[in-house]
């Protein structure tokens, strides 16, 4: 993790300003029970923190519609509250840095975003810190993650990591209980329920699972064919195999296309309707690619998302041009620039770890997702297949299961091609707010 600005560190009255400053969270402990017809879930949480600055008076996590009905810091009640965007627990004294403690939480309610589904299925989407306590957005913070899901009898769930426990209950219901295989950031929590057909295949040590209520075991294999392959594609390009044993593809209805720690969500108007069309798969190929590029290795902050975003819109790219051919690789970046000569025509183009506010969700993407991949492939041309590829697999190798950010994939491609890259990466990556791709 990053170092904390100075100021803070001088100045015990601003720690913890903004959800998850002032602390560090070591783990998250779940027992849920969400219900499905409703769209609302109540659980239990334990959540082990350490203070990582003097003087933190509240703790801050992000703010959601849910209600807390019971609050202790180690075994003593506190009292919380919401203001604006931030839930807060008061401390009964400033803490010292370094102190452990274990956060016990109990609440209930609808949340406002995260929750989509059918009348028989839920599952999640995203916002993670809409339906438990966490911080959205502290990237650069990976905890570990184990969730105790209560599912009626029958059901089949799904959620981050390995099911090690399945567990009745005298009410007729069930207990799923699901381990993370290591820590993440709580972005990428989730889960899903429902009465889902599951096929499973092998690829090599890796367990792939398809689920899904609106298609049978036929239809799934049909729909996400080519699945070992695009595993096998990335694990040669990243240096590394795919870094979870058990990696799910849950098929919904819509555009869904949303990666979470060990699976992905995928919308059927988001795949293929046919095989091998080259235009509709990048859905699969994306969020498969997150496993690597944005779960495995994080960016420490939000100002370097496009490491997580514009290497796997760059990656679809690639492996378009393995599976089809070269103009498939043309096609799908002609789309990236399509989308930033858009931002552009607007009047907005920014280099890509700039650390300022986007006008809207589109523009965003524009520069980290379509601007991203573009220099990705913009820095290939420049060192070449073989050292770009290698300073890839160095980059992917050197920070597995950490965080990084602009400067680590700077050093990882010089380091591979033996060339100061200074120059462009100061025109892309850090530059001044202009048009910084090729013509």
């Amino acid at each position: 993790m990053g170092g904390t600005a100075l100021g803070l560190v001088c100045s015990p009255a601003l720690a913890a300003n903004t959800p998850g400053e002032g602390f560090e969270v070591a783990s998250y402990r779940l027992a849920l029970t969400p219900d499905i017809r409703n769209r609302t879930v109540a659980g239990r949480e334990t959540i082990l923190l350490r203070a990582t600055m003097e003087g933190v008076r509240r703790l801050r996590f992000s703010a959601n519609a849910l209600s807390i009905d019971t609050a202790t810091l180690d075994g003593v009640a506190i009292p919380h509250s919401v203001e604006g965007d931030v839930l807060g627990f008061d401390l009964p004294r400033p803490l010292r840095r370094g102190h452990a403690m274990k956060l016990e939480l109990s609440y209930h309610g609808r949340p406002a975003r995260g929750f989509a589904g059918s009348e028989t299925t839920l599952y999640t989407s995203y916002f993670a810190c809409d339906w438990m306590v966490c911080s959205q957005n502290k990237f650069g913070e990976k905890a570990a993650f184990s969730l105790d899901l209560r599912v009626p009898a029958g059901m089949t769930s799904l959620s981050v990591g390995s099911m090690i426990q399945r567990r009745p209950r005298p009410d007729g219901s069930e207990v799923h209980r699901w381990k993370a295989p290591r820590p993440y950031s709580a972005y990428l929590y989730g889960f899903a329920v429902g009465p889902f057909t599951q096929v499973s295949e092998r690829a090599g040590s890796n367990r792939l699972t398809y689920l899904s209520d609106i298609a049978d075991a036929g239809e799934l294999k049909r729909r996400l064919a080519g699945t070992r392959e695009r595993v096998a594609f990335l694990s040669t390009r990243a240096g590394l195999p795919l870094p979870v044993a058990d990696y799910g593809q849950l098929l919904v209805a819509g555009d869904e296309a949303q990666e979470a720690a060990t699976y992905s969500v995928l919308g059927t108007d988001a795949l293929p309707t046919k095989p091998d069309d080259p235009s509709e798969d990048w859905a699969v190929v994306h969020e498969l690619a997150h496993q690597w590029w944005g779960n495995l290795i994080t960016c420490e902050t939000l100002k370097d998302f496009w490491l997580n975003e514009g290497i796997t819109t760059f990656m679809t790219a690639a492996w378009k041009e393995h599976r089809y051919g070269r103009a498939a690789y043309d096609a799908e970046l002609d789309v990236a620039r399509r989308r930033l000569d858009k931002a552009q025509a607007a009047g907005f183009d920014k280099p890509l770890a700039w650390g300022g506010s986007y006008p809207t969700l589109g523009v965003r993407r524009a520069i980290h997702y379509s601007k991203g991949a573009l220099f990705m492939a913009e820095l290939r041309v420049t060192l070449g297949d073989a050292a770009f590829w290698s300073g890839l697999r160095r980059y992917t190798r050197d920070h597995a299961g950490g965080t990084v950010t602009s400067i680590d994939l700077k050093r990882a491609m010089e380091a591979a091609s033996g060339r100061d890259l200074h120059p462009l990466f100061a025109q892309w990556v850090f530059g001044e707010s202009r048009s910084a791709r090729p013509g």
